[in-house]
């Protein structure tokens, strides 16, 4: 493990119980860890004391704006961004090591290849990996976008990439998996009604289709085997229920304009 990084960690949390010691563990190097919980109702935010983590509460506002949160209320103005099921190799931490080194770092922000396990595999391939991502950065040039969901982090500045992998522990329980995409469908299509955007009977059917030529095909999926075929078919998955998501909104909106119209 490197010495003491000038950087703080932070980690949004909710019932991460059983991953949360394993997270903070992977990246004791962090000068701090900053835990952001959003109303666990099992033991996160006493084993992530325990661990020594500074931990808030908070009302859940959105991936995107919780992080910010995070980020800003950190000690140090270098940050590094996990989730609970996202764990930080020996090998990635020798590469942060050697960023701060050599004083302040080049870049205004780092990104990382992360590696997603799926059905009990690495997946190597696909959507996923190498998933790169940016996960270290300078807050005073970067910040997380306020999106809800699929947010991102937005760099003034170069942006440098780190040697190693950060692992993704995302489907050892299929049912979790699918619960998250579900909740994650539901974001995404709230979301876009919010921005104006309506649905379309052909996105269902070509959003779907690419996102799994895509994945499985063009970004050869298959040589992961069935882990590959599933995740690739769950994901595409996930980009038709979106859309059906989409649809349902705007009827329950039709609806509920129409019974105005009649109670007037």
């Amino acid at each position: 493990m490197p010495a003491t990084l000038p950087l703080s960690m932070i980690v949004i949390t909710r019932d991460a119980e059983s991953d949360i010691a394993e997270c903070l563990a992977s990246a004791a190097f962090a000068a701090e860890s900053v835990v952001v919980d959003s109303g666990s109702a099992d033991h996160t935010v006493d084993v992530a004391r325990a661990c020594g983590a500074r931990v808030l509460q908070r009302a859940w506002t959105g991936f995107g704006p919780q992080k910010q949160f995070g980020v800003e209320v950190a000690t140090h103005d270098w940050v590094l961004c996990l989730d609970a099921d996202e764990r930080v190799t020996p090998e990635l931490a020798r590469s942060l090591d050697a960023v701060f080194a050599r004083g302040e770092p080049a870049c205004a922000a780092y990104e990382v290849a992360r590696r997603n396990r799926f059905l009990g595999r690495w997946l190597a391939h696909g959507e996923g990996y190498p998933d790169r991502i940016v996960r270290c950065f300078d807050r005073r040039r970067a910040r997380w976008s306020a999106d809800a969901v699929h947010e991102h982090v937005d760099v003034s500045g170069q942006i440098g990439r780190l040697d190693g992998d950060l692992l993704h522990l995302s489907a050892d329980s299929i049912e979790r998996y699918i619960a998250k995409q579900n909740r994650y469908t539901t974001l995404q299509a709230d979301l876009l009604y919010l921005r104006g955007v309506r649905s379309a009977a052909p996105a269902m059917l070509v959003s779907p289709l690419v996102r799994f030529v895509r994945n499985y095909v063009l970004r050869l999926g298959f040589l992961d085997g069935a882990a590959g075929f599933a995740h690739s078919a769950i994901g595409a998955f996930a980009s038709f229920m979106k859309h059906v998501k989409l649809r349902a909104l705007e009827h329950d909106a039709a609806m509920r304009s129409a019974a105005d119209e009649r109670n007037r």
